[in-house]
């Protein structure tokens, strides 16, 4: 067991305090009065106010949020699948090509993947927007989703899918009723994670997309480049918020499937 000393406790400290004291000025300075973002002139909520009518920063986030979701759930399942194909059938021809395509991303710098999605669409003839977007947003992510899935996997008790299988359930079934809700926090700890890298991305959707799909890091770069306003603190104090929120509540709902999951095997091994 680690000795928390001295100095383990200020080199934790001052590590946290890099990481999450500049998102807490930027928060606390998103109800700054002053329009100077440096210069503290006092309390109000008049910048949020300001936000919600901007039309142009609130369409961007609705374009973003579309994306997220839409991407993530796309992600979420293909990584899903992924991650199975790769942990329960070990050999097959080209497994060595299919997990190296799909972990490619993760290794990929972003201008290369973009530059080549972009290629892509443009030799295809597909109009750039909003279905550009989701596309290179759920290639990024699914990756990230099958790392997650398959740590779960890995450790997976086959035995219980196969006393199903036993007894007569069909495989489509047995996976939704026995093998989905086991490997359930992991499925949405990768769509969350998925749901993040899509609104974090800027790069990847620079090169994708078009007129009418701007997203919401690219109108906040587009603003920075100007000056730093008041409300883009405001909006991205609302993003932390819902991020926070997201999390707080996957982490929750994760913890009470594990103790119910530890109820009924104690209950099964208890009863008679």
């Amino acid at each position: 067991m680690m000795k928390w000393t001295r100095f383990n406790v200020v080199s934790v400290v001052l590590g946290f305090a890099f990481l999450y004291l500049p998102i807490v000025l930027l928060v606390i300075f998103s109800f700054n009065e002053s329009k100077l973002v440096t210069v503290w002139g006092g309390f109000s909520t008049k910048w949020y106010v300001s936000l919600f009518n901007n039309q142009a920063l609130l369409d961007a986030a609705w374009v973003t949020l579309r994306v997220g979701v839409l991407s993530a759930t796309a992600a979420t399942v293909l990584g899903t699948l992924a991650a199975i194909t790769l942990v329960r059938y070990t050999r097959f021809r080209g497994r060595m090509l299919f997990s190296g395509m799909v972990y490619a991303p993760l290794v990929m710098p972003e201008v290369i993947t973009g530059l080549s999605l972009l290629l892509l669409f443009v030799a295809i003839g597909f109009d750039r927007g909003f279905w550009t977007i989701a596309l290179a947003h759920t290639t990024l992510t699914m990756c990230f989703v099958a790392v997650v899935v398959q740590s779960r996997l890995l450790s997976f008790d086959r035995s219980i899918e196969e006393a199903a299988l036993d007894l007569g359930s069909p495989p489509v079934r047995t996976f939704f009723e026995i093998t989905l809700p086991i490997i359930a926090p992991a499925v949405a700890s990768g769509w969350i994670l998925a749901f993040t890298l899509s609104l974090d991305d800027l790069v990847i959707a620079s090169f994708t997309s078009g007129p009418g799909a701007t997203t919401l890091p690219m109108k906040i770069y587009s603003q920075v480049r100007l000056g730093v306003t008041p409300e883009i603190n405001a909006v991205c104090t609302i993003l932390i918020g819902i991020v926070a929120v997201g999390v707080i509540c996957a982490s929750v709902i994760t913890k009470r499937r594990e103790v119910q999951r530890e109820r009924d095997e104690r209950a099964a091994a208890n009863a008679p």
